[in-house]
C-alpha cells in the first residue's frame, strides 16, 4: 500500500512537470507557462523582497521629507506639510501612467524594470545634490543647526531629483503588485489561495521594508546625517533592481491588451450612435463577439449584467452592421461590461479618498505633533518620524491576526459562505478604525496643549511635558485600519478589474492615496485660511503650541464618519463582475504556438 502511494505521488509530480497554467500566462519566450518551472512562490518571494527593498529606499526619503524641508530647505510647518502632501500625491498619480503603459503596451515586466531604473537614478541624483549643494554648512540639518539659503540651481536639482523618485516609484508600485499576483494561477485550487495570500504578504513586505527606514535611517537623518540616509536608500534600490532582474527566467507574463481608452471610447460612441434603437428584453440577444473579441490571455468573457442599460446599445446588432463590423458601431458584450465595471468601481474608489487623507497625516502632522512633545527617554532622543514603526508593527500583527484568527472565525460564523469578510466589508471596517485613530490623535493633542509651553522660542521641539509615546494608540489604529482598507482595496480592485486592466485596478488603490494627499493639502490650506485671525495664528501654525491641531483631527474624524455613511450606500449598490468559466480542456489541448505573444 505504501509503495502504491509513493507511486501515485511520483506520477502526480511527473504530471505537474509538464502541466501548463490554466490562466493563459506565458514564459519569457512567449510559450505557455509550465506550472512547475515558472511563477509560484519562488518568483513571488523574489518580488516580495524586491518590494521590501524598494519601499525601504522610498521611505528613506519620504518619511523624513517634512523635516528635511523645514531644517534644510527652510520651509515652515504648514508649507512643508503641503509640499510633502503634493509630492506624495504626485507619486501615486504616476501610478496611473505605470498602469496604462503596463496594460496597454509594455507589459508588466518591462514596466517594472524601466520605472525601477528611473527610481534608482532619482535617488542617486538626490544623494549627490544633498552632498554637494544642500547640506551647507557641513553637519547642518539637525534640530539645532538649520542650513543656510540655497541657490536656484541647487533647489531646482533637489526638486528634479525627488520628482524622478516620484515618477520611478509611482510607475513601479501598481505594476509590481499585479505582476506578483500574475505568478499564481487563479484557476488552480492551491495557487488561487496563494494569490489571495500574496496581497497580504505584499503589504506586509511594504511595511517591513519601511521599518528599517523609519527607525535606523530615520535616526541618522534626524541627527542631520541626511547624505548617509539618502545613499543607503540608493543602495537599497539598486539591490532591489538586481534581484528583480535575477528572477527573469522564472516569471510568468501576460500579453498587454492594447489601449483601454480606445476600447472605452468605442463603447460610448457605439452606444450613442444607437441612442434611439430599442433594447432587447434579454441580455443573451446582444452581440457576444467572436474569437478575436476575446481577451488575449485566458479566453475569458465577462458575463452580461443589468444596469447602465444605455451602454448595452453598443452590443445591439442592427441592419447597418454587415459582415465587416466596425468597433465604433458594434462592440461585444465583454467590451461593454469592461466599461460598466470601471463605472461601478468609481464610487467605491471615491469613498476611499477621504481615508487616504487620514492616512497621510502620519507622514506630516503626526511627525510635527511628535516633534512638539517630549522626545527623550532616559536621555535617549526618539526621532518623531520613527514613531511610525508602531504603525508598521501594527500592520504586521493585524495581518497575522486577520488571516489566522478573524477570517476563519467569521467564516465559521457565516454558515452561508465559506469566506470571511468580503473585501467591501473589510474596507468598511478600515474606515471605522480610521475614525477612531483621528479621535485618539485629537485627544492626545488636547492634553499635549494643556502641558505645552506656549511662549517658546522659534524651535518648540520638546516644548510639552507629554511623552511622545502617547502617540502610540493613533499609530496602532492607523496600522490596523490599513490592513482592512488597503489590503482589501488591493484584492478588490485587482479582482474586480477586467483581465486587460489588472494594473489599472492596482493603480486605483494608489491614486486614492494620491488624491487623499492633494485633498489633505487643500484641507490644511482652507482650514488655515478660515481659522487665522488677528488674535489667532490658525489651527496649524509654525508653533503648534499656539494652534489647535486637535480641532483639525476632530474635523477629519467627522468628515470620515460622513464618508463612511456614503460608502455604505455605494457598497450596497455595487454589483460584482462575473466571468465566464475558462475551458480547462481547451487550454490543455491547444498547441504551444497558439500561446505565443
Amino acid at each position: 500500500m505504501a509503495c502504491l502511494n509513493i507511486h501515485k505521488r511520483c506520477e502526480k509530480r511527473e504530471m505537474e512537470k509538464d502541466e501548463y497554467t490554466f490562466d493563459g500566462s506565458v514564459d519569457k519566450q512567449g510559450e505557455p507557462a509550465v506550472r512547475a518551472k515558472t511563477g509560484r512562490w519562488f518568483a513571488g518571494v523574489l518580488l516580495l523582497v524586491n518590494q521590501g527593498l524598494a519601499t525601504l529606499a522610498f521611505f528613506g526619503v519620504g518619511v523624513n521629507l517634512v523635516l528635511f524641508l523645514t531644517r534644510v530647505m527652510g520651509q515652515d510647518n504648514a508649507e512643508a506639510a503641503n509640499s510633502v502632501s503634493k509630492w506624495t500625491g504626485t507619486v501615486y498619480i504616476f501610478s496611473l501612467l505605470g498602469a496604462f503603459v503596463s496594460d496597454s503596451y509594455w507589459g508588466r515586466y518591462k514596466t517594472c524594470a524601466i520605472f525601477q531604473a528611473i527610481f534608482v537614478a532619482g535617488l542617486v541624483s538626490l544623494s549627490l545634490t544633498s552632498y554637494i549643494f544642500l547640506i551647507k554648512p557641513n553637519d547642518c540639518g539637525d534640530e539645532e543647526t538649520p542650513c543656510g539659503s540655497h541657490s536656484t540651481i541647487s533647489v531646482a536639482l533637489f526638486y528634479v531629483s525627488i520628482y524622478l523618485i516620484a515618477l520611478g516609484n509611482g510607475g513601479y508600485q501598481p505594476t509590481i503588485a499585479t505582476f506578483g499576483a500574475d505568478q499564481f494561477d487563479e484557476d488552480h485550487p492551491q495557487e488561487s489561495h496563494s494569490k489571495v495570500a500574496f496581497f497580504s504578504y505584499f503589504y506586509l513586505a511594504l511595511n517591513l521594508g519601511s521599518l528599517f527606514s523609519n527607525t535606523i535611517l530615520g535616526y541618522f537623518e534626524d541627527q542631520g546625517m541626511w547624505t548617509i540616509g539618502f545613499w543607503a536608500s540608493a543602495g537599497s534600490a539598486i539591490l532591489a533592481l538586481v534581484l528583480f532582474l535575477i528572477g527573469t527566467p522564472r516569471y510568468r507574463h501576460f500579453k498587454p491588451t492594447g489601449n483601454p481608452l480606445s476600447r472605452f471610447c468605442q463603447v460610448v460612441v457605439a452606444a450613442t450612435k444607437k441612442w434611439n434603437v430599442q433594447q432587447p428584453s434579454r441580455g443573451d440577444e446582444l452581440y457576444e463577439g467572436d474569437e478575436q473579441d476575446l481577451p488575449l490571455n485566458g479566453n475569458r468573457r465577462i458575463l452580461h449584467t443589468q444596469g447602465f442599460k444605455f451602454l448595452d446599445r453598443a452590443a445591439i446588432i442592427t441592419s447597418k452592421e454587415g459582415g465587416g463590423n466596425s468597433p465604433w458601431r458594434l462592440c461585444a458584450v465583454s467590451q461593454v461590461e469592461e466599461v460598466k465595471c470601471i463605472l461601478r468601481l468609481l464610487p467605491i474608489w471615491l469613498c476611499t479618498i477621504l481615508y487616504s487623507v487620514v492616512f497621510t497625516q502620519m507622514a506630516s502632522l503626526f511627525v510635527e505633533q511628535g516633534a512638539a512633545m517630549k522626545t527623550t527617554l532616559s536621555g535617549f532622543h526618539i526621532p518623531p518620524a520613527s514613531m511610525s514603526s508602531f504603525d508598521i508593527l501594527s500592520v504586521a500583527s493585524f495581518i497575522f491576526i486577520y488571516r489566522r484568527v478573524l477570517d476563519p472565525l467569521v467564516a465559521r460564523l457565516k454558515k452561508s459562505s465559506p469566506r470571511g469578510l468580503t473585501e467591501l466589508q473589510r474596507m468598511g471596517v478600515g474606515l471605522i478604525i480610521a475614525i477612531m485613530a483621528m479621535v485618539a490623535a485629537g485627544i492626545v493633542e488636547h492634553f499635549r496643549l494643556k502641558s505645552a509651553e506656549k511662549y517658546c522660542s522659534h524651535d518648540c521641539s520638546n516644548s510639552s511635558s507629554l511623552s511622545i509615546f502617547w502617540q502610540v494608540p493613533q499609530y496602532v489604529l492607523i496600522g490596523a485600519s490599513e490592513v482592512f482598507m488597503y489590503v482589501g482595496q488591493l484584492e478588490f480592485f485587482n479582482g474586480q478589474a477586467p483581465d486587460g486592466l489588472k494594473s489599472f485596478g492596482s493603480a486605483l488603490c494608489m491614486t486614492s492615496i494620491s488624491l487623499g494627499n492633494y485633498v489633505s493639502s487643500l484641507l490644511v490650506s482652507v482650514v488655515m485660511k478660515i481659522s487665522t485671525t488677528d488674535n489667532m495664528p490658525g489651527w496649524i501654525p509654525g508653533n503648534l503650541n499656539k494652534g489647535h491641531l486637535d480641532r483639525f483631527y476632530f474635523l477629519l474624524a467627522a468628515l470620515t464618519s460622513a464618508d463612511f455613511l456614503v460608502y455604505l450606500i455605494c457598497a450596497k449598490w455595487y454589483k460584482y463582475i462575473k466571468f465566464e468559466e475558462r475551458s480547462i480542456e481547451k487550454q490543455n489541448g491547444e498547441k504551444q504556438g497558439d500561446f505565443r505573444v
